[in-house]
């Protein structure tokens, strides 16, 4: 009998951890290797973010916390949803955790039941539909295909929602995609939510302050007030703040849910590091210019991936709207074969036909829930991006089937 417990069998590992740690391990082992499967902007924690962590530091701020986050950040993220949301909370609406990821997954385990279905729209972060299944919860999968933005309908919404849905899962901008949802958009949603009182809606805005050409973010409680009391709004520092290893993420949401999500965390990992959360306080609190900077240069890395990537035959490379993501169809290069003669049969067969051939990793669209595409994250360099568009392009002209091997 085996000693692992069988909810394991219900999920997979992390398929974009998974991509990172494959690339490191061909780096360490001396391939030239171009890795652009890591959610994780390139630029360094601002210099006040981690004056503020070296100062805790020095006065003693090293001892156990509050379990779900200090009075202090508490009342930073208070100012966040206010200054940038027009949203107001209490402190027993707060809640922090180490990194979103785990303010996610208190919520699923805090709030499903077996057989509760938590509807997912389609590409989605890797890790939503898996949270669900370790709740013993039924993942809805919503496809919602590059014919509509990527985005899902209200149509869709109502056709989902059954007598045992519990969540709606949104994100915007999107990981995988880097859609955005306009006020409008989730006008119509939220229409669909106030006539099912029993769906609650789960937001990750981990990329809320990463958009471009004039998009306007905008969260579902503030297009829809009334569903304030059954939202569960997530942020976090991590992309914004580029404070990935700092492990700060947070939700705001209704005071029942906030304290079972603390019982949750009080038996698992208990409070986030005090020092992280000092860190945490300064980034939400202090200086905010440099975002602008930053934003800016991820413009310019989109913009010159979606260039390059049109620019390789069989890839179509639609523009987002946010987040440092594209999300690239690859279905006109589905049933080419590679030099070696293997068809490519699957996008994880294509991924893998870049990393083999060329040393570029990225991540199969199946992982993100619909195919045949694959994610890029440009939070890299533009030499970076150039040469591994160079390559990706040298790789498509190379497979059988392609105008370059015709003409030859």
């Amino acid at each position: 009998m085996s000693i692992i417990a069988n909810r394991l069998g219900r999920i997979k590992p992390s398929p974009t951890l998974a991509v990172t740690a494959k690339a490191k391990e061909l780096k360490a082992a001396g391939k030239d290797i171009i890795g652009l499967g890591a959610g994780e902007p390139d630029f360094d924690t601002p210099e006040h973010i981690k004056d503020a962590a070296k100062a805790a530091m020095d006065a003693g701020d090293t001892k156990y916390t509050n379990v779900d986050g200090t009075p202090a950040l508490k009342d930073a993220i208070i100012a966040k949803f206010k200054r940038d949301n027009g949203l107001e909370f209490t402190r027993d609406e707060i809640t922090v955790g180490t990194g979103g990821k785990q303010v996610l997954y208190n919520a699923l385990m805090a709030t499903v039941n077996s057989g509760d279905e938590v509807i997912i729209p389609a590409p989605y972060w890797v890790s939503y539909p898996d949270m669900a299944l370790l709740a013993e919860g039924e993942p809805v999968i919503v496809d919602c295909p590059s014919e509509v933005n990527f985005k899902m309908t209200a149509e869709q919404l109502e056709a989902a929602i059954t007598p045992k849905t519990k969540w709606l899962i949104m994100n915007s901008p999107s990981n995988p995609t880097g859609a955005g949802y306009t006020r409008e958009d989730y006008k119509a949603l939220t229409d669909v939510l106030l006539k099912h009182p029993h769906v609650w809606l789960l937001v990750d805005d981990m990329y809320e302050h990463l958009v471009y050409d004039g998009f306007e973010f905008t969260t579902p409680v503030q297009v829809e007030p009334q569903l304030k009391d059954r939202t569960l709004t997530v942020n976090g520092v991590s992309k914004a703040y580029s404070m990935t290893g700092w492990r700060i993420g947070y939700a705001a949401g209704p005071k029942e849910i906030i304290k079972a999500m603390s019982k949750i965390q009080g038996q698992s990992t208990s409070n986030p590091s005090s020092i992280s959360q000092a860190a945490a306080v300064a980034a939400l609190n202090g200086d905010q210019s440099f975002m602008k900077e930053w934003v800016n240069a991820f413009k310019d890395r989109r913009d010159l991936t979606v260039k390059l990537l049109n620019d390789c035959e069989g890839i179509e490379c639609p523009n987002p709207e946010g987040a440092f993501y594209v999300y690239p169809s690859c279905a006109a290069l589905m049933g080419k074969k590679t030099p070696e003669g293997k068809v490519l049969e699957t996008d994880e067969d294509f991924v893998s036909y870049l990393l083999e051939s060329q040393g570029v990793a990225c991540v199969h669209g199946e992982a993100f829930g619909l195919s045949p595409h694959f994610r890029i994250s440009y939070a890299v360099s533009e030499e970076t991006l150039k040469t591994a568009c160079e390559r990706i392009k040298i790789a498509c002209d190379a497979l059988a089937g392609s105008a370059q091997e015709v003409a030859a």
